[in-house]
C-alpha cells in the first residue's frame, strides 16, 4: 500500500525518508547543462583525441612527410623503433636526465622556499629576482649558456684564466656535455618549484609550528614532524611536474649540444625529431618511437602519483 502511495505521489510531494524534496539533476550543485559542455567537449576532441588518434595510425603505417598513411604495415614500426641503437639509447639518456634533474629541482627549490619563507610570508625582491630565468626563453637560455661554456672567449673560460686555473671545456665530451644540460635545466626550473613549495609552505598552520616550539623541538625535528607532512603531497606533485618536464627537453639539447659530441646528449625529443624531420622523413618510425617514449613517460608519472597517494593518506 505504501509503495502504491509513493508511486502516486506528485512529484513536487517526493522526496527522501528525511522529508527533503528530491531536487532534479539540472538543479544540482556542480551539474553543467550538455550544451554548455558542448564547446569545451569539442575543443578537447580537437587538441586532443584527434592527434593522439592520427598518430596512432601514423604509427601502424607506412608514413612519410609528404605521403603520411600509405600502407598499413602491422607493428614493423614498432619493431624497428625497440631495435634502434639510438631510439634506446635516448630513451636510457631521457630517464637519467630527467630523474636527475627533478630530483636535483625539487631538492633546490624547497631550500630555497624555506629560506624565503623564514624571512617572511611574502615573496619580496628577492623571489622575484629568483623567477628571472623561469620567464626567460628557452632558446635565449641555451644560447646565453652555450655562449658562457666556450672553451673561447666563453665567460667561465675567462674566469678560471683570471684564476691562473687551466681552461675547461665541458662541452668537448660527453659526460661534461650530458652535465652541462643537467645543470642549466636545474637553473631555469628551479624558481617554479621555489614558487610553488613557497605556496605551499604558507598553508601550513601557524599553531602546528608553535606547538612543536613549545615542546622543544628543533628546525629540523619541526620540519621532519610538522611542516613536511603537510607539504609533502604538494612537493611530490611538483616533482611530477619537473619528472614530465625533463622527459620532454628539446630546446637546450637543439641549441648547446645539437646531441653532441656523438650520441652522448640525445634524448628521446631529439631523436624523435631527428627520425621524423631529417634525412628520410621516416613520419611512421617517429609516430612508433612516440608511443613508446610515452609508454616510458608512463611508467614514470605512474610510480610518483603512487608515492604522491601514499603521502596523501598518511596525512589524512
Amino acid at each position: 500500500m505504501t509503495q502504491q502511495l509513493e508511486r502516486t505521489a506528485l512529484p513536487h510531494q517526493r522526496g527522501d525518508r528525511t522529508g527533503r524534496r528530491a531536487v532534479p539533476r539540472r538543479h544540482r550543485p556542480g551539474h553543467v547543462p550538455g550544451w554548455l559542455a558542448a564547446p569545451s567537449l569539442l575543443g578537447l576532441a580537437l587538441l586532443l583525441v584527434y592527434p593522439t588518434v592520427f598518430v596512432v595510425l601514423l604509427a601502424f603505417t607506412e608514413s612519410s612527410l609528404a605521403r603520411p598513411l600509405q600502407r598499413f604495415t602491422g607493428t614493423d614500426n614498432l619493431v624497428e623503433a625497440w631495435e634502434s641503437v639510438a631510439f634506446a639509447g635516448s630513451l636510457v639518456r631521457s630517464v637519467l636526465f630527467a630523474v636527475l634533474a627533478a630530483l636535483l629541482t625539487t631538492a633546490l627549490g624547497v631550500v630555497l622556499a624555506l629560506l624565503l619563507h623564514a624571512r617572511g610570508t611574502r615573496f619580496g625582491v628577492v623571489g622575484t629576482v629568483l623567477l628571472l630565468p623561469l620567464v626567460t626563453p628557452p632558446v635565449m637560455v641555451g644560447v646565453a649558456w652555450k655562449l658562457m661554456l666556450a672553451p673561447v672567449g666563453g665567460a667561465f673560460g675567462g674566469l678560471f684564466s683570471a684564476l691562473g686555473l687551466p681552461g675547461a671545456n665541458p662541452l668537448g665530451d660527453g659526460v661534461g656535455a650530458f652535465g652541462a644540460l643537467v645543470v642549466v635545466h636545474v637553473w631555469q626550473w628551479t624558481p617554479l618549484v621555489t614558487l610553488l613549495v613557497f605556496a605551499a609552505l604558507l598553508g601550513v598552520p601557524e599553531e602546528l609550528r608553535e606547538a612543536a616550539a613549545l615542546d622543544g623541538a628543533g628546525a629540523l625535528r619541526a620540519f621532519t614532524s610538522v611542516t613536511w607532512p603537510v607539504i609533502a603531497p604538494n612537493v611530490l606533485s611538483v616533482l611530477l611536474l619537473e619528472l614530465v618536464v625533463g622527459l620532454k627537453v628539446f630546446d637546450l639539447v637543439a641549441v648547446v649540444t645539437q646531441g653532441g659530441p656523438g650520441l652522448s646528449t640525445i634524448v628521446s625529443s631529439f631523436e624523435i625529431f631527428r627520425t621524423g624531420m631529417r634525412g628520410s622523413y621516416e613520419i611512421g618510425t617517429a609516430a612508433a618511437e612516440t608511443l613508446v617514449f610515452g609508454l616510458v613517460v608512463g611508467v614514470l608519472t605512474t610510480a610518483v602519483t603512487l608515492l604522491r597517494a601514499r603521502a596523501v593518506r598518511a596525512e589524512s
